[in-house]
């Protein structure tokens, strides 16, 4: 029984000095954007063995969004790289003793659940072979879009708004928070954002959404039935092929 035990700690000692020590990065990049830091509560990994789905690494990323000029640039070639010191990013130290197939999750961006998108990316992790500088990128499409006006399950008389134009007013980011301008790094005017009014389940009419300030979008119109009402909210880069959606329910009453 001595012997068995001793025996079996042996191999697990030697099973302990062959794994090696593999390093990894992941980031979760926006499309058409920067990375997903710790300014919007980072993106969450999870890197498993893809035979057992052992989870071997799970964390989230940190950092800053990163260098706009290194990772925007048109001029950068096949090589350089688009992150920093301070760029966000998951690092994690595996052991293994022999090469190991992964599947990579990426849940992004973590504290924005309608625009939370599941990415995830394969690949052979080899001992001792390190995956570092701009490391393993991750790319995960969309907007964050948030409707801001009407709220959320607003019940509004058809008696205060039968007379005016009613308002809808939405803010929309990058997933990496970056800011939509006039003119700026991310045009307002190179994307479609409109909204699509629903009544009682039925489509209505769809109207687009205007550039009012940084981030910000607005438009109107009339309302003069009583009823369910949903708004969709999407934003659409035809030059990218990025979208986005947001939706809200509220209700008109008599």
């Amino acid at each position: 029984m001595k012997l068995l035990l001793l025996f079996s700690l042996s191999f697990l000692l030697c099973q302990n000095l062959s794994a090696t020590e593999t390093n990894i990065i992941v980031r979760a990049k926006a499309k058409d954007a920067k990375f997903i830091g710790s300014s919007l509560g980072g993106a969450y990994i999870i890197i498993r063995n893809t035979i057992n789905q052992q989870v071997l690494a799970e964390g989230k990323t940190s950092g800053s969004t990163g260098n706009t000029k290194l990772i925007m640039s048109p001029l950068k070639d096949r090589r350089s790289l688009i992150t920093d010191d301070n760029t966000a990013g998951f690092k994690a130290s595996i052991d293994i003793d022999e090469p190991v197939f992964v599947t990579i999750e990426v849940n992004s961006p973590l504290n924005y659940k309608n625009a939370k998108v599941l990415a995830s990316v394969q690949l052979w992790l080899i001992p001792g072979k390190h995956i570092l500088g701009d490391g393993i990128i991750v790319e995960i499409p969309g907007f964050i879009i948030d409707i801001l006006t009407p709220r959320t399950h607003q019940y509004i008389s058809l008696n205060s708004v039968k007379n005016e134009l009613f308002p809808i007013r939405t803010n929309i980011v990058m997933m990496c928070g970056c800011i939509i301008s006039k003119g700026g790094t991310w045009d307002a005017d190179e994307i479609e954002i409109k909204a699509v009014i629903k009544r009682n389940n039925k489509f209505v009419f769809e109207k687009p959404l205007k550039f009012v300030d940084v981030n910000l979008f607005e438009g109107t119109f009339k309302i003069e039935k009583e009823g369910k009402y949903e708004i969709i909210v999407y934003a659409y880069n035809p030059q990218t092929g990025n979208t986005g959606v947001d939706k809200i329910n509220f209700v008109i009453y008599d």
